[in-house]
């Protein structure tokens, strides 16, 4: 079974890789287990230009990544939930970071950069940004109302998806997605 829908799934990637499914319809089509819960927009909306800052106090806004897809999470040292995915998260980054997709983990609200690097170290995470939103400004600014939440942007600042709670962001189902957007914004 799982042969025949790992089979499924890297088909799908080839026909969503096709230049004929450029939309986001064929990347819906991917999600599977927890990744059912991401749900991709109707109409993609700017994100917002809400400052956050990296642990030196440095001023970034999420325009500074853009020409490349971006999966935002935000999270907080407490909550449980950020701690079963944040490893998956870092997996994920190691595979796929780089000139076309980033995986920015924002820590929002009270969370001390000692707990930050203990939750870190903790979880293995090694290939994860450290950035604060210690206000909830660009959370707040973004609609998130619980933790942790997830957001898919595309090269151009659109929010394209976005999935409340925690996901197997590593899964071969998220390897796919990743891999369609990142393939669909690929010179053909």
């Amino acid at each position: 079974m799982l042969r025949l829908r790992s089979a499924f799934l890297y088909i799908a990637l080839g026909l969503v890789a096709n230049g004929a499914m450029a939309d986001t319809d064929g990347i819906e089509a991917l999600r599977e287990g927890t990744l059912k819960k991401l749900i991709f927009a109707q109409e993609p909306a700017l994100v917002s230009d809400a400052a956050f800052t990296d642990p030196a106090g440095n001023v970034l806004g999420l325009q500074d990544y853009r020409g490349k897809h971006i999966l935002l999470n935000f999270w907080a040292t407490w909550c449980a939930p950020c701690r079963a995915e944040m490893p998956a998260l870092d997996a994920l980054q190691a595979e796929f970071g780089g000139d076309q997709f980033e995986v920015l983990t924002i820590a929002t609200g009270r969370n001390t950069l000692p707990a930050i690097n203990r939750f870190f170290t903790e979880t293995n995470v090694s290939n994860l940004p450290i950035l604060l939103d210690p206000k909830q400004d660009l959370a707040r600014d973004m609609g998130v109302l619980g933790l942790p939440a997830s957001i898919l942007i595309d090269p151009q600042g659109f929010e394209i998806a976005r999935m409340r709670g925690d996901a197997e962001w590593y899964s071969e189902s998220a390897r796919a997605i990743i891999a369609a957007l990142i393939e669909n914004d690929s010179p053909q």
